[in-house]
């Protein structure tokens, strides 16, 4: 098989592991391609293990790889995902960080999951992404997490015109917006106060940052609607973040938010669904 890596490169508590899974991958003849600022880290610490790595790629989006590894948290699975945008290549995370959200395994776990990929035992969950389009966006403008409209360097709030479909749905008088998918609605969303949503609903979340109003409260649309954002209000510039990766925009450019035209498969091991990650992971239902 292809695997291609992508990591954190805070890993020095794991360096052994990571070893072991590259010297197999060199023993049973897989071929890894890896992102290179893993490739500079790991080249610094264990130079010996990265036989198997053919190929050192700023975009792996054409490598026709068979798997990606993501082996970090859940940022890291986002910037995993980047880097393979719109490739039909599956990933599975490895967690060596916090939370974990979006991750198969722990770092204990990496050596069993190229077998039981190969063996069938992973399922897929097809995750959809956002799509930003403005004039001028130079930043990756697809969103697996959520995008949010921030306010600026002023403590200002920001007035967010909000229209669906053409058809004005309110003036957000906030600090900042945050429009997520059912995947980031554990994310940024839930610390807002947003509802967490089944990863497999077609739907989006908008959600108010501080609202100034009552009457602002988080809503659920369809995914498959256009959703335009207008930020404004007593300043020259928001911030506008898609997954954390951040751009300044002038107050007045339109934002037009729709589905995606691809979606993320996330890899996951048997009996790891939506109910069982709320328990493990947030401790749902707990007394």
């Amino acid at each position: 098989m292809k695997i291609a890596i992508y990591g954190s490169r805070r890993q020095d508590a794991h360096l052994d592991m990571l070893a072991e899974f590259l010297a197999s991958l060199a023993r049973d003849g897989h071929e890894a391609v890896m992102h290179p600022k893993l490739y500079r880290y790991l080249l610094h610490l264990i130079p010996g293990a990265l036989a198997p790595v053919r190929r050192v790629l700023d975009d792996a989006s054409g490598c026709g790889a068979d798997l990606a590894l993501s082996i970090g948290g859940d940022g890291t699975f986002l910037r995993t995902a980047q880097w393979i945008a719109g490739a039909d290549t599956p990933i599975a995370g490895v967690n060596t960080g916090h939370l974990g959200y979006l991750t198969a395994v722990g770092i204990d776990g990496l050596q069993t999951l190229l077998p039981a990929f190969a063996a069938g035992r992973l399922h897929t969950s097809p995750r959809s992404l956002i799509q930003v389009v403005s004039p001028e966006l130079d930043i990756y403008p697809y969103a697996l997490n959520e995008v949010a409209v921030l306010k600026g360097d002023t403590a200002a709030m920001i007035t967010v015109g909000a229209t669906l479909d053409g058809s004005p749905l309110a003036d957000y008088r906030v600090d900042g917006l945050l429009v997520s998918t059912p995947t980031g609605s554990t994310a940024y969303n839930l610390s807002v106060g947003g509802p967490i949503v089944q990863p497999s609903a077609p739907v989006w979340v908008i959600s108010p940052v501080a609202a100034h109003s009552l009457s602002m409260r988080p809503i659920v649309v369809n995914d498959s609607s256009t959703l335009t954002l207008v930020p404004g209000g007593r300043t020259s510039h928001v911030r506008l973040s898609i997954d954390g990766r951040t751009a300044v925009v002038d107050a007045g450019t339109p934002l037009t938010l729709r589905r995606a035209p691809f979606e993320v498969k996330v890899l996951l091991l048997p009996g790891r669904d939506f109910a069982t990650a709320l328990r493990d992971k947030l401790h749902w239902g707990e007394d």
